[in-house]
């Protein structure tokens, strides 16, 4: 149903949606709309508090609203679901998003950082250097889709082109369809993985069933073609494996920290490597390590920030859930000449208490970088060991939080700052994801002073 009733914009939610009120109070949700336009739309959603809908008229237009850079974004059936907020200047994007970090840590904490930092930004565009494209062979067309989902739909959209990918990959998506569409297993191939490192550009294929000879020469001419690795996965994560047993490893540099990182296409590596260089060095900045001094970095992957912590402090312990992981950030710790400063560990952070943390040896910081879920287990396993320490204990005087989710570093705060005594002195967004809703951020903790 659509709405004849000009309704004003006042802010925009979590996913990127204007939220206005209508005449009787209720609360609308507008796709395509900005804080400050004067609106219609068409409602497909409808509760009692609420309701859901698409921008259908525009009468007074913001001043941040910007044309989209890729044809592919819209409102329209069968546009892009990749990204949301193409029509909005990228730094009134950032600003959106710092307002989502504040009000988040206030309404669901009740912390306000004493001071919120510059955002970290960077390119706007051919910035995601991870990908995950669903492949879909649609015989009734002819034709083959590769891309990312159509909005709010199971469907593939009709993507010739996306901006938010390096150039040169963006390219080769009329490619990729072409040669798809060309193997004897195209309806059996749902995903290709990106992942872009330093030269090198790897596409991992997920094939249900064996490919055949001459499908595994397709790939090998197309890699020589456009100068791509191809990796295959015949079933989970695990049975990744490269095409070509003599390709050259994937790796990412962090030049300020002299530190080289060897990683497999499907592990887990940020997707804006221009942020992800300036978070790095700000994260390690605010820490203000000592040479010194110890540091836990907490969900440490592949060791992108425990072996650039490795180059300032005495010592750094990374601790992973994945013993895969685990053992390639002891590779990478070898092949960068920081063994003797890192020891890494496996364990399950999500089940983690205060015993387990008492085990570890203390240290004067910690960094922690979690997905999604967040760190709750580590945070309540601080706040009880805090409650009652035993002899010779020591809680980090100071803790950075790198976080991918601004609702679970909320609770996660309330917890640091609350029970255990923990100021946040410090918090600010990270736009690793333009022209999404995603908010990456970073908060930083330390211990009041005893009374």
């Amino acid at each position: 149903m659509t709405h004849d009733e000009w309704l004003k914009v006042e802010s925009l939610d979590l996913e990127a949606q204007g939220v206005a009120r209508k005449s009787d109070g209720k609360v609308v949700f507008i796709e395509g709309a900005l804080p400050g336009e004067e609106v219609t739309c068409s409602c497909g959603r409808r509760k009692n508090n609420w309701e859901q809908g698409t921008m259908t008229g525009l009468r007074r237009e913001s001043s941040q609203r910007v044309r989209p850079g890729c044809p592919h974004f819209g409102l329209h059936a069968g546009a892009c679901g990749g990204c949301k907020m193409q029509h909005l200047h990228p730094a009134a994007q950032v600003a959106v998003k710092q307002r989502v970090l504040e009000d988040n840590l206030w309404h669901l904490a009740k912390v306000r950082p004493e001071t919120m930092l510059r955002p970290i930004e960077g390119p706007a565009w051919g910035y995601r250097h991870r990908a995950r494209l669903s492949v879909r062979h649609v015989a009734k067309k002819g034709t083959v889709l590769i891309g990312f989902h159509e909005r709010k739909s199971r469907y593939v959209a009709d993507m010739q082109v996306c901006p938010v990918l390096p150039p040169s990959v963006s390219a080769l998506l009329m490619p990729l369809r072409e040669l798809i569409g060309a193997m004897e297993q195209r309806d059996r191939l749902p995903q290709i993985e990106l992942a872009v490192g330093d030269g090198v550009t790897a596409l991992v294929l997920r094939h249900l069933q064996p490919l055949s000879e001459a499908d595994g020469q397709r790939l090998r001419a197309f890699g020589q073609a456009h100068s791509v690795q191809w990796w295959l996965q015949p079933k989970g994560p695990d049975t990744v494996h490269p095409l070509e047993a003599d390709d050259a490893a994937l790796a990412y540099t962090l030049p300020e920290h002299d530190v080289r990182l060897s990683f497999q296409p499907t592990d887990f590596t940020q997707v804006n490597a221009a942020i992800n260089g300036v978070l790095v060095s700000r994260a390690l900045r605010l820490l203000d390590l000592r040479a010194d001094e110890r540091v836990i970095d907490w969900f440490c992957g592949l060791g992108n920030f425990s072996l650039p912590l490795a180059r300032r402090a005495a010592a750094v312990l990374g601790i992973e859930g994945s013993e895969a992981l685990v053992q390639r950030a002891r590779d990478n710790a070898a092949s960068n000449g920081l063994t003797d400063r890192t020891r890494f560990v496996a364990r399950d952070l999500f089940e983690f208490g205060r015993d387990d943390l008492l085990a570890l040896e203390p240290a004067e910081k910690w960094l922690i970088d979690p997905p999604r879920e967040g760190a709750f287990a580590l945070a309540k396993a601080l706040v009880d060991l805090m409650a009652d320490p035993p002899a010779g204990w020591r809680p980090p005087q100071r803790i950075a939080y790198v976080s991918c989710n601004p609702a679970t570093l909320a609770r996660d705060a309330g917890l640091l700052v609350h029970p255990a005594g923990y100021r946040c002195t410090h918090a600010g967004v990270v736009n690793m994801f333009p022209h999404t809703a995603h908010v990456e951020s970073l908060a930083v903790f330390e211990r009041r002073a005893p009374v």
